[in-house]
Order: C-alpha cells, then structure tokens, then sequence
C-alpha cells in the first residue's frame, strides 16, 4: 500500500468512526430548575460524552404540566420534586422506571438514595433518584439561643419575646417530630393524622406568648435576626447560611428530632428517546467535583457524597458544622401529602392564629 493510499484508508477510518461516534450521541433534553445545569458543566458533559444538551427551565406545576399535556413526551430527563413523582405517575403514567444498574449507586449519599427511592416507589419500581436538596430546621443567634436544640425548645421561658416561626405545615410537622410523634407514618390515616395535629395545636397555641411574631417572607424573617428582635427562628438551612456571613454567631442548626428535607431528584420521562444520555448525565454530574459546581451556581447541596470537600471553602465550613453525618442520616424528607390532610392542616393553623 502506498503512502497516499494508506493516508486515504486511514482518512476513511476516522471518518467512520467518527460516523459511528455520532451516530450514537443523543441530544438529552433536559427538564430542570435554574443553576441545576450550569453551562460550564454541560460543556464538559457534551466534551466527555459526546452527548449534547438542551436545557428548558421549569418548577414543579409546569414540569408536570408539560409531561401531562404529551403523556410524558418532549424531554428525557426531568428534575421535579420527590412529592411529585409517586402521585403522578399512579395517576398519568408520564414517568418510566429508572434501570437502577444504570446509576452508580457509589456517587451517592446512602440515606439520601434510600429514602428518595422509599418515597418515588409505585408498585415495585423505582421512578426517582435524589439530586439537589435542601431543609428547613433552626436558625439561632448562638450567643443567646445556645439552649435551642429542638422545635420544641422554641417555647422556653429562656427565649421568650424572641421567638419567630411560621404558621405554616413545616411548623406542624417539625413540632410533631419534637414531641416524640411521627406525623409522616400517619399520613395513610386521616383520623391519626388528626390526632396529631391536635396535640401540635395545642402545644402551638401554648407556646404562642412567647413568639415575637409569626414571619411570613424570608426578608421579614432576615430583619429580625439581624437586629437582635429574634434569636431562635425556624426557617431554611441557606438562609441561615447568609446570615452567618454577616454575623458569626447566627446559623443553621439541625434539630435533636431532624430537618425536614425536600429532594429534587431525576426522573425518565415515559415517552423519553434518549435513556442513555439521561443515565450518563445523572452519573457525570452527581461525581463530587461536578456536584460542587452545581451547588455553587445553585446554591444548595446535591446527594453527591463527598461533594462538600469540592465547595467554596467558607460553605464548606458552613455546611459541615449544620450537618454532621449524624444530622444528615436524621434528615425527615417530605414525602407525597395524600389528599384531605391539607385541610386538617389549615384548620390548626386557622385555630392557632386565632387563639389569644
């Protein structure tokens, strides 16, 4: 064979190859929150993978919307919340199985994948696994709120007149928690469920003299525990985070009985075209240092284990003294709210504003 010959056929090859490469490179169109897909990150996922990407920003209502309105059409991966996957999908079928061989378990924190599996399980599939995640828990001016290590504690005389929390279901499940209950095991039944929220009305309304206010905004909120009006708050991990770069001694603090954590996770569109470009999407960005970018462009942590090691380090720092292992693997994840305990919910509400 000649040298041009051998060029020509090598040429050739490559060109093939190449044919082949492309061939099978999928566009992942992907169905996410904004700072969730970064560009730098799909740079590198289209560099590494071949794969291209094309991003749509959404919330929940228009993620499920969109997926309900095409029977689970238009996208191969999508982000909502753990909350909306199991109802859903019982009742539109626009999510397919997630093929768990296909996700490398080992890039995940373990209880964050279980307990994301537990509450995006219907029937004997798996339709979700975690990614970002964030919590609400307690927010304290540790210099004078250091005796707050619970809800509960929210009604010491120590703190009295400094007190602020929401009239929201986060206050009632975080103090059923704290008094030793389990308001998520009695969600299948109305009549416990009921009981519960009867023994957090009460405890609410006894406690109610010592709050400052009921904050509605996270502003409102932010205000009070700058000036000093409020030294023990219940409110979101990032939030306290922010004040703690202002003020060393206010942060996030995770309660004895748990935060109570929300997941956005992944899930496989029913009618999506592009499986193996959405598995390899889920396995490139849950790797540590890939996670960490998200969280920076995001603002919250992702179930990557070991991720926190890659962020910025101040955050680090942050996150690591809120959440020991220990206060992770007692995080109370949210899982689907059945119908009708949204109504017993507003009632105590209703009657706990109401009470002088």
């Amino acid at each position: 064979m000649t040298k041009q010959s051998l060029a020509l056929s090598t040429a050739v090859s490559v060109v093939l190859i190449g044919g082949v490469s492309a061939a099978n490179a999928d566009t992942l169109r992907l169905l996410t929150w904004g700072g969730y897909a970064p560009e730098e990150v799909v740079a590198k996922f289209e560099a590494e993978t071949g794969h291209t990407v094309q991003v749509t920003k959404s919330n929940n209502e228009e993620m499920i919307a969109k997926l309900r309105a095409t029977g689970g059409g238009g996208f191969d991966l999508a982000q909502p919340s753990q909350d909306r996957i199991a109802g859903p999908q019982e009742e539109f079928g626009i999510y397919k199985p997630m093929d768990m061989s296909k996700i490398n378990m080992d890039l995940f924190i373990p209880s964050m994948m279980e307990a994301t599996k537990g509450n995006t399980t219907v029937g004997a599939d798996v339709y979700g696994v975690p990614h970002v995640w964030g919590t609400s828990g307690l927010v304290l001016d540790t210099a004078n709120a250091a005796m707050v290590k619970d809800y509960t504690d929210l009604c010491s005389d120590d703190v009295a007149g400094k007190v602020s929390y929401r009239l929201k279901r986060p206050t009632l499940i975080g103090f059923a928690f704290s008094m030793g209950l389990d308001p998520f095991a009695a969600y299948g039944d109305e009549a416990a469920y009921t009981e519960i929220m009867s023994q957090v009305e009460a405890k609410l309304i006894e406690c109610k003299p010592g709050v400052k206010t009921y904050w509605g905004g996270g502003d409102e909120l932010m205000g009070l525990l700058r000036s000093g009006e409020v030294v023990a708050s219940m409110a979101w991990d990032t939030g306290g985070w922010k004040l703690n770069e202002d003020n060393a001694d206010i942060t996030f603090v995770a309660p004895a009985a748990g935060a109570l954590g929300w997941v956005d996770t992944f899930v496989l569109p029913a009618k999506g075209k592009a499986d193996d470009a959405a598995y390899a999407w889920i396995n490139f960005v849950m790797q540590p240092e890939i996670a960490a970018m998200i969280t920076e462009a995001a603002g919250n942590f992702t179930a990557s284990q070991g991720a926190d090691e890659f962020a910025a380090a101040d955050l680090k720092a942050k996150y690591q003294a809120s959440f020991p292992q220990e206060a992770i693997d007692n995080i109370k994840w949210y899982p689907p709210v059945p119908a009708g305990l949204e109504a017993i919910e507003g009632g105590v509400l209703d009657r706990v504003k109401a009470a002088n």
